[in-house]
């Protein structure tokens, strides 16, 4: 099995001979991407690659992203809070708070809090990596003042770097058939 490029370089960081780490509830880096939150719990460096674990707050009604798709990692959604609308290819399905969503890598999705309250997810990543774009997107976004992703993504090489694909023209489309809204547009 072929490892990528920025997993390939990855070194443990959390020495478990040193005892148990406890990360609380409001600890670890976080960082605001408009559409949706992250606090990142397990960075891949910390699992020698194989995983990743970040938290994701979802605003009431919000659409996280465009539909894209990722070439190297596999996704999967744990919904700790609230109700999230998910579509995954051409299904379009939602879970609830204790459901697992399964979002293979080179699937078209996208995700949403599809209630009027908060949402909040664990997203499972593996291979791990791609924590490193939300980490570099939120830098991007803070240091511009960005109004969304979109705005960075269209001049940045982040998507080229992480292998991702997105459909910026299905914004409006999921917005009106699942009353969403996209911060910045």
């Amino acid at each position: 099995m072929a490892t990528t490029p920025y997993v390939a370089s990855i070194r443990p960081r959390f020495d478990g001979s040193a005892g148990p780490r406890i990360l609380g509830p409001r600890e670890g880096k976080a960082v605001d991407l408009r559409a949706l939150g992250v606090r990142f719990m397990i960075w891949g460096e910390e699992s020698g690659g194989s995983v990743s674990l970040v938290e994701h707050p979802i605003p009431p009604k919000t659409l996280v992203a465009p539909l894209h798709r990722h070439a190297r990692e596999d996704e999967y959604s744990y919904v700790l809070e609230g109700r999230m609308g998910a579509q995954l290819g051409v299904e379009v399905v939602h879970a609830e708070v204790g459901d697992l969503v399964f979002k293979p890598r080179h699937q078209w999705h996208t995700f949403w809090n599809a209630g009027d309250g908060p949402c909040r997810i664990l997203e499972i990543i593996s291979p791990a990596g791609f924590e490193h774009f939300f980490d570099e997107l939120g830098e991007q976004m803070a240091a511009t003042n960005a109004p969304n992703a979109g705005a960075i993504l269209a001049e940045s090489d982040l998507p080229a770097r992480y292998a991702i694909e997105f459909q910026p023209e299905s914004i409006p489309r999921l917005c009106q058939e699942h009353g969403l809204v996209f911060p910045g547009t």
